[in-house]
This record gives C-alpha cells, structure tokens and sequence, in this order.
C-alpha cells in the first residue's frame, strides 16, 4: 500500500469551522485515491477554526506526483449543512515529496471542488490534461460569479451585485470586519457625539460652536489643523502632504484664463513673476474639472463651488505660500484675483472657496476613481481571467481583499441618490457624475506611476514634500519585489507573449477599466517583462499606498470643517472689500450638513481590528523557495522604510505618516 499523510488546517477566523463530514481525493500523474472520509481520533472537532489536523489516505500504488486535491463535505444527520474555510492542504507522499494546496476558499455546498497544487504554472506550463481541465472548468465558473456591469456610461465598469449577500462568499467581508464596519451616519454621529446636530439646519453662528462640535474628537493632526487653517503657508502644504498631492504642479507659463501681472504679486525674495518662474519657484493648481457645474440643492438651499486657479511660490525658506487666487475659471471684472494684500476676510473667503474645490475634487477624482474604482477593475478582472494556480493570481490577490465589497457599499451609502456625498456636498447630484467622467477622461497611465507623475509636473526636487518622498521610496520597494517575482516566472518576453490569461486580464482591463481610450496610455497588451513587472507595480501600488496617502488622513484634514468644507451656502465673492466674518459664517455649510460631514469622514479613515498591513500575506498561496524568499525581502525593505520615515518624522512638526508601510493597507478595504 502507498500511504498518503494528508494535514488539514482550517482557518483561523470567526465561523470557519464545520462539522460536517470531509472527504478528499488525490489526483496524480498515475492515478488517482478513492475518495476518503477525513476522520480520525479528533472525530467531529478535526475541522474547527485554526486547527490543524492529519490523516492517512491509502492507495494501493503511488499515484505519482500530485496535481490537485478534490474536498467535498457532507453534512451528519443531527447536524445541517455549515460552511467551511479551508486554508490550506498539506500531502505528503510515500517518495517523500511535500505537496502544498493552498485553499482560502469558503466551501459553502456538498459539491466537490478541486484545489491545484501550490507551484504557480501558467497555462502553457499545465501539461497534464486533467490540471488544464481543471483550469478551465475554475473560469468557467469564475466567469458566472464575477460579471461586468455598467453603473454610469462614461465610467468604469464595476462587478455586478444585488447587495453584498450576492458577492461570491470569498470576496465578502470577515465577520469581523462586518461588525465593526457599522457603516451609518447614525454610528459616527454617536461616536463623535453630534446626534443631537444631524437635524439642525441652521447656520453657524460663531466659530467657537464649530470648536466646541469639533473638541469632541480630535487627532493631534487634526487638532495642529484647527489652529493653523488660515496660515498661508500651511494652506500651500496642504497641496503638497494633505490628502490631494496630486494636483499641484510647476508652472513654466501661466494660463491664457489666468491674468496674473508682476505687478499684482509681493514674491519673498524681491525677485519678479518671471525669474521666479525661470528658477521653477512657481506653482498652479488648476480646478478646472469643476468649471461650469451646476452645484447640490441642501435643505432646499442652493449651494456653490467653484472651479479655481491658484498660484504658489516657493519661498527662498522653502515654503509653498499662495500668492494669488481666481475663484472661476473665466476672467471677469466680476472675478477678481485675489491676493495676500488684500483684506484679511477677502483672502481667507478665496482660500475657504478653494480648499472646498479641493475637498469635493479630491473625494470624487483622487479618491473614489483613482483608487476605489480602479482597484475594482483590476480585481474583477483578475478573478475572471486568472486560475488560483497562475504566479499572477497568487501575487495580486491579497490585494484585492474587501475591495468589491466596500466598493458595492460606496455605490450604496455614498454615492446613490440618498448617499450621504450626494445629499451633503456641493458636487451631489448631477454635477458628480460629470466630474467623474471629466476625471477618466483625464486620467492616463503616466499619472498612476508615481516616478513619471512626479516628473511630469515637475515636482522631482520641490523641498518638504513628503508624500513625494516616501511615494517614490515605496514605488521602489514594490518594484523590486515584482520585478524579482515576475522574472522567476518569465523568463523571457516571448512568455508574456505566449500566457493568453495575462493578456486577457490586461485586455479586460483596458476595455472595462478605461473604457478602451488609447489616449489613456493604458497598456491593450503586454509584449514584454518589463512592461508587466511597472503595470503590476502600478496595480498594488494604487490599491495600498495610493489609496491609504489619499484616505488614511481624510478627518485629520477634513474634520475641522473650515478647512476643508464639503459645500458653501452663498455664492464666490465678486468684489473686494465685502468680506467679513459674518458672511464667512454664512458661507459655511448649515449645522446638519457639516456634522454629516465629519462623521463620514471620520469613518472613513478609520481602521478595522483584521487591517492587513503591506507586505504581509495570511495567506500562504506561493510555495516555491524563491517566491518565498522575495517575500522575506520584501518585508525586510518595508522594515527599513518604515524606520526611515519614523526618523525623519520626529523632527517635523505635522508628521507624514500616510505612507509608512506599517499604516498602509494591502487593498482597498475601507
């Protein structure tokens, strides 16, 4: 007899046990077992959450070297049928040979499933007939599970799904992160004690009942925020290490719609506009996506926001200070620049007008598309187009992990029609999915790949500028555990070429990510290594430090509410010389709409008790000794990067922390 030691574990989260009877079936490259009930001195207790347990299955000759386990369970007559969560598989056969299975799957049915062995193959490398029926039959089924579908033209497409009961059971939620998710505007209005305001429509009447509302809960940022909000040159940070450092840019000529003179502008320094701009020093923000817009109606009032242009310059003790400020895009005697020599209200009025077009910019353009909507594309597509046992699958899927859920819950809390962005901000409504759209039609390859975003704004050497720093420094730590991994597996571009699951994933991509603009950049096909190793680079870049430099720090910035208000009640100025703080007062978003406000975004940067952090993997889906080394390394480097910016944020007095690795999460999962 040829006897088989077959060990079992089961994962180690909330539910995962079963007590059903388990069978299994090995299948080699010379036959294959009976299918053999799992049972053994532990009896009904074998398959319980985190155990490990061990079995024999006999043959009566080797069945060669393994291909792939089928599992099944039954349920016992006093029991029902439950559900399971296998991690993973372990067989070791009579020759000696480990075999490994990893499985992280629910088993929620009495149908028998088959599970590949651990080495990564692409689909040229599956010789034996029944590893590629297999494959086939697993996308098949992948096909019926993860369909395409279109929530707005103009957008990308997402994954279709009734409510998240209907999303297949992998992709859901733990049960942990389903209780303490508790995604209402009820549970942040408790939590920061403003339940008695969320139905006050009234105005603000003075800013101390915006401290007292905000004392309620504060974060040493957020607190350096609400003391700091007028000051010019933490307002020109702010475009740098606030939760938008993606618009900024150098300006080597100002915009035809932007009448900036010399003679309107104080630079430090006493140079002119026009050797500052020759030295570099001078910078534009450009809010153009929001020109035209027809804003939310709240609490039956018309809102404001506008598209405006500002001008920066870096001072010769390197601090980025706005020098001037257009609200609207057209020039107007009825849209006057604003300047820092103008009265202190007529200023800081322009200034609230801009941080709230950063604000709503920001939530739809660098939030929800560049991070959420794209890292939905990229994981239906992978869970369409790559089997488990493909070196792609094995290296992106933990960095799809609550993606698609939490996705499905923005569409429904957020952004539908009784979604709190929609009725409490300024771009509800109408004026959302235009910006949207606006913003895909922008958006191209170059700017989701932090080295050339960078230099193609020219920002390579602006001083303190932190997110740029650590962005780069995280870039290359990723790109150097892809490039490693990638390369063991493809040894040549002509593999690239020649792997049909990577070119339809990346076809997918391009068609239902980008809506098939070549003008995107987007790659329609990967003709070689190096090519795939930045794609992938791009992908868990965008779905971890991306999203968590553009999210991490949303109440930091955004809850002390003039810094960064959602929504204005009365119209951009068209004078100088009337502001004051009455009518700033005024301006500000009505009490219901600001406390809705810092609730959302309080949730928002919150994080779950089950977070993983960047680089570490749970899930044990690579098998192969140098995979597994290139994790070490990988981990190894984020250890060093974390400590580097540690160290460096010890003598700032606002840390940037939104990139160390230890506070940047695998995948979009809040």
């Amino acid at each position: 007899m040829a006897d088989y030691t077959v060990t079992v574990t089961t994962g180690n989260i909330t539910n995962a046990t079963t007590f059903n009877n388990v069978f299994i079936k090995l299948v080699g490259t010379d036959g294959e077992s009976e299918r053999t009930w799992l049972f053994g001195f532990s009896g009904p207790i074998a398959f319980i959450a985190g155990q490990v347990c061990s079995f024999t299955v006999s043959c009566p000759l080797s069945i060669g070297k393994l291909i792939l386990i089928e599992l099944d369970k039954k349920p016992l007559i006093l029991f029902p049928e439950d559900n399971w969560f296998p991690a993973k598989v372990e067989v070791k056969s009579p020759e000696g040979h480990t075999y490994n299975f990893p499985i992280y799957r629910w088993n929620t049915d009495s149908e028998v499933h088959r599970f590949r062995e651990g080495t990564a193959l692409r689909v040229f490398e599956d010789k034996h007939h029944l590893g590629r029926y297999s494959r086939e039959q697993e996308l098949n089924q992948r096909e019926e599970d993860y369909r395409w579908d279109v929530y707005e033209d103009g957008l990308p497409h997402v994954m279709k799904a009734d409510d998240p009961l209907s999303l297949p059971c992998e992709v859901r939620f733990s049960f942990t992160k389903t209780t303490e998710f508790g995604f209402t505007a009820l549970t942040g209005l408790v939590e920061l004690n403003l339940k008695g305001l969320a139905d006050s429509k009234e105005n603000w009447t003075n800013i101390d009942d915006i401290d007292r509302v905000f004392c309620c809960k504060q974060t040493p940022i957020s607190e350096y925020v609400q003391k700091h909000w007028k000051d010019d040159d933490f307002f020109g940070y702010q475009f740098l290490n606030g939760v938008n450092p993606m618009t900024i840019q150098r300006c080597s000529a100002l915009p035809k719609n932007f009448p900036v003179t010399a003679k309107m502008l104080f630079l430090r320094g006493q140079r002119s506009l026009k050797e500052e701009m020759k030295k570099g020093n001078i910078f534009l923000c450009d809010y153009k996506h929001l020109d035209g817009l027809k804003a939310n109606t709240i609490n039956s009032m018309q809102q404001y926001l506008t598209a405006p242009l500002v001008l920066l310059h870096k001072t010769p003790d390197d601090k980025m200070m706005p020098v001037a400020i257009q609200l609207k895009q057209t020039p107007a005697e009825d849209n006057p620049i604003f300047l820092p020599t103008d009265s202190d209200y007529d200023w800081l009025m322009a200034k609230i007008f801009v941080r709230s077009a950063v604000a709503n910019e920001y939530q739809l353009n660098v939030h929800l598309l560049r991070t959420h909507l794209l890292a939905e594309v990229f994981a239906v597509s992978l869970l369409r187009n790559v089997p488990m046992v493909h070196p792609l699958y094995k290296l992106l899927i933990p960095h799809t992990r609550y993606s698609l859920q939490i996705n499905f819950l923005a569409r429904r809390l957020l952004i539908s029609e009784t979604g709190v962005l929609t009725q409490f901000s300024a771009s509800g409504g109408e004026a959302m999915n235009t910006i949207l759209k606006r913003s895909l039609a922008a958006l191209t390859y170059t700017s989701l790949c932090v080295p050339e975003d960078i230099a193609e704004r020219g920002l390579k050497d602006v001083p303190n500028f932190y997110y740029r720093d650590d962005a780069l420094k995280l870039w290359d730590v990723i790109f150097r555990f892809v490039q490693g991994l990638l390369k063991f597996y493809y040894k040549n571009d002509d593999e690239v070429k020649q792997d049909p699951e990577l070119q339809k994933w990346i076809s997918d991509i391009f068609e239902h990510g980008f809506l098939s603009q070549e003008c995107t950049g987007i790659p329609q096909r990967f003709s070689t290594v190096a090519e795939l190793v930045k794609f992938v680079t791009m992908v868990i870049f965008t779905c971890s430090g991306q999203h968590s430099a553009v999210n991490n720090g949303q109440y930091d910035y955004g809850g002390w509410m003039p810094n960064s208000p959602m929504s204005l009640q009365l119209p951009p100025p068209t004078t100088k010389g009337t502001a004051n703080e009455a009518t700033m007062l005024q301006t500000f978003p009505d009490v219901n709409t600001t406390v809705q406000a810092m609730s959302t975004v309080w949730l928002l940067s919150r994080q779950s008790s089950d977070f993983v952090t960047l680089g570490q993997y749970p899930e044990e889906h690579f098998s192969e000794e140098t995979p597994c080394e290139l994790i070490k390394d990988f981990q190894g480097e984020l250890d060093v990067l974390e400590a580097v910016i540690k160290a460096r944020n010890r003598r700032l007095e606002v840390p940037y922390t939104y990139l160390n690795p230890a506070e940047v999460e695998n995948s979009v999962a809040i």
